[in-house]
């Protein structure tokens, strides 16, 4: 991530306002705090995974937010964690890394979950950023009354002083993404943390992640749906290969889809498979709707479950899965 090297952006013809802002900001939080659902209420499309079960997020993905006067660049990424496997130090190295490089940090604290010791965990870590513009996000306010809602306004507030000084955060914030609630606002206070520069990519690109990983990511969001808690920590996806199929007529196109779901024991396999291969055809039905979106192609989707055991633990396999 530099500001020196994105995608160059196109000088319209006048040039921009010299108060335009630009820059990046990271979204973070405890697993399921809501981070991956903001990031696709701001882009307006969705980027990012989202799901009920945590750690979902296992790759920073890239939202660009267009405004007339600025560009937001979000970088979503893994829930800050107590790391209990190789998979999880390295979800949080790579959530240490992308912090240090970021113009804002945006803290999403559920409204309808009291403030806990992971919390405090992140803020403490956060404290150690110094100088860096931190605002705190209470998401999920459309999940509360009006009182408890002031509630966890209040306490956030306080966490705020006693980790990072009287001065608190640099703004704190209500939103609902699902609800459309104060969603602007969001933008408006990162908007205020952002550095004067030009755009720093193209008027209408909302991502830069590869295709090929954010059509695992849809894979994996559909296989996570339903299933138990162990599953999410164990699953990966791999896109092997994405080919046009040959012989086709130019007016209907068919993208070849070949992907290999991994997962860590047999009795988890066979989850994922489900009756007769019931869950799987699902999980390929509910995802191709997403991917053909994506692609703008019809897709045709071959998907395989394989064993890989132990593979959170293991630095080659680690490698080999994209960690």
């Amino acid at each position: 991530m530099s500001r020196n090297n994105p995608t160059p952006a196109l000088m319209p013809e006048g040039g921009w306002p010299k108060d335009f802002r630009a820059g990046f900001t990271s979204f973070v939080g405890r697993p399921n705090a809501g981070k991956s659902t903001l990031t696709n209420a701001l882009v307006g499309q969705k980027v990012a995974i989202t799901s009920a079960k945590p750690q979902t997020t296992r790759h920073t993905i890239r939202g660009i937010v267009h405004r007339s006067d600025a560009q937001l660049i979000l970088v979503d990424t893994p829930g800050l964690h107590r790391p209990r496997t190789l998979l999880g130090q390295r979800l949080n190295d790579l959530v240490a890394d992308t912090l240090s490089e970021v113009d804002a940090i945006g803290f999403c604290l559920p409204a309808n979950e009291k403030i806990g010791p992971g919390d405090r965990f992140i803020a403490t870590q956060l404290a150690q950023l110094q100088k860096k513009p931190i605002v705190a996000i209470v998401t999920k306010a459309d999940t509360v009354d009006r009182a408890a809602l002031m509630a966890q306004l209040m306490a956030v507030t306080q966490l705020g002083v006693d980790t990072l000084g009287e001065d608190g955060w640099a703004a704190i914030v209500p939103v609902s993404a699902t609800g459309d609630f104060q969603i602007s606002e969001v933008a408006d206070v990162l908007v205020k943390q952002m550095p004067l520069s030009p755009p720093l990519y193209p008027d209408g690109e909302l991502t830069d992640e590869p295709e090929a990983k954010m059509v695992s990511e849809l894979i994996r969001e559909a296989a996570l749906e339903g299933v138990r808690d162990e599953l999410p920590h164990s699953l990966a996806v791999v896109v092997e290969e994405m080919v046009p199929r040959e012989g086709r007529p130019e007016d209907s196109p068919l993208l070849d889809v070949r992907v290999n779901l991994y997962v860590e024991r047999p009795s988890q396999k066979a989850i994922v498979i489900g009756k007769g291969g019931a869950r799987l055809r699902d999980v390929g039905t509910r995802s191709r709707k997403g991917i053909e979106a994506l692609l703008g192609t019809r897709v045709y989707l071959d998907l395989h479950v394989k064993i890989a055991k132990e593979w959170q633990r293991d630095p080659k396999q680690l490698g080999k899965l994209g960690f």
